[in-house]
């Protein structure tokens, strides 16, 4: 009659256990469609294999890029980082939950169970038990609802995590639309064609925004002010910023006859926009085609080419970048004559940087060489020829900067 009586006992006592296994269960998953954070998450986890199951350790390891880091942990003395990156990769290829008594390895000899978490055939995390009262009945189903706890709310916290990625990927990419389609308004689509100049650009983004911008302004009949930048950063935050500088330049330009102060209140508005943290290269030129004079500023910015009499010249007199600082520390303003049929030759550094170890952009010395060679050519093949080359030169491998070119003609 006892021995009954004991396992009437018992089966009632495993009966209310199952059921409290089940409650724990019901309670993650409602914290997980209630979107509770990991640390809750983890919490519950503790008390059901504390309280229901009566484990006395355990560890929780999950992997981020390539190591693990331990995010549920209690009962011993804690291990170090370097441990469990060594148990990782001693059980890295098991797939299925296995013992570890008397296993070899020091660490893994004080626990009782590996167990490994999978979501879409990548391991993303592993646990271990000890502590464990072996003794028990149905142990193994012990270890299968660890296995199916952690499971649940690893895999989870995985789609979370996947999920947010793709809102983020999204949100990046609705961003990049929006920056494209402020640079592209921004972006002059005529340029002039006039008795006394003509202009041609190509502008090659490497992504969807670039830093790159180019504006042309024609001031009067006779005058004409261009400017070719770069902008620092990439995406909304730089077209905003292009943006900004090009509403402040056509703004500026019609009434402020000095170049000089033009740069400098220029520099003002990007530093009281950006407040350093962003910043402008650029060359700025202006030309009177009755004086035949061009007056130039380079802050920071490739200096621009001249070709004309069988010779080349580097405009580099100006400033340093706009918007680095409140107020620039110096500015010196160039001067030069154009002849007849003068060609000047703008850029920004995507010709001219290396794109890695074997693949390399024009120099400057490649540049004036190819100046000189093909100044004869119509503008739009001159750019034509240079990019093909420059092609050639990177062994037909995607650049890794913008490119910009704006050339003029000055007949």
């Amino acid at each position: 009659m006892t021995n009954k009586k004991n396992e009437v006992v018992d089966l009632a006592e495993l009966l209310l256990k199952r059921q409290a296994e089940l409650s724990g269960i019901l309670d993650i998953t409602r914290a997980i469609n209630n979107n509770a954070p990991a640390l809750q998450l983890m919490e519950m986890l503790v008390m059901i294999l504390k309280n229901i199951l009566k484990i006395g350790k355990f560890r929780l390891l999950v992997q981020v890029e390539n190591r693990f880091s331990c995010v549920c942990k209690f009962g011993g003395q804690i291990e170090s980082f370097q441990h469990f990156q060594q148990v990782a990769k001693i059980l890295g290829d098991i797939k299925t939950q296995i013992p570890l008594n008397n296993h070899s390895n020091a660490l893994l000899n004080n626990y009782q169970y590996f167990i490994p978490v999978y979501h879409k055939n990548n391991r993303i995390a592993y646990a271990l038990i000890g502590g464990l009262d072996t003794s028990q009945p149905f142990v193994s189903n012990a270890i299968d609802y660890i296995q199916t706890l952690v499971n649940i709310i690893m895999v989870a916290l995985e789609n979370k995590k996947l999920f947010k990625e793709r809102l983020l990927k999204e949100r990046l990419q609705r961003e990049m639309e929006l920056a494209q389609q402020v640079q592209t308004m921004l972006i002059p689509q005529n340029l002039p064609h006039n008795s006394y100049l003509h202009a041609e650009a190509t502008y090659l983004p490497h992504q969807n925004i670039g830093g790159d911008f180019f504006d042309f302004i024609t001031l009067s009949a006779n005058e004409s002010i261009w400017c070719i930048a770069d902008v620092s950063g990439k995406g909304i935050s730089a077209a905003l910023l292009m943006a900004n500088f090009q509403a402040s330049l056509r703004a500026l330009a019609p009434v402020e006859q000095d170049l000089s102060i033009l740069v400098q209140k220029l520099n003002s508005i990007v530093f009281a926009n950006t407040n350093g943290d962003n910043f402008v290269t650029l060359f700025l030129g202006k030309y009177n085609s009755n004086t035949r004079v061009l007056n130039y500023i380079n802050a920071g910015h490739n200096a621009s080419l001249i070709y004309q009499n069988g010779g080349i010249t580097a405009l580099k007199s100006g400033c340093i970048m706009i918007g680095a600082l409140n107020e620039l520390p110096f500015i010196n303003q160039g001067e030069i004559t154009l002849s007849k049929n003068a060609l000047v030759f703008n850029y920004t550094d995507g010709l001219v940087e290396s794109d890695g170890e074997d693949n390399f952009g024009f120099t400057e010395e490649n540049l004036i060489l190819f100046i000189k060679e093909h100044h004869k050519q119509d503008l739009k093949q001159l750019h034509s020829v240079l990019l093909l080359s420059l092609q050639a030169l990177r062994n037909n491998k995607t650049a890794t900067d913008d490119i910009t070119l704006l050339s003029l003609r000055i007949y």
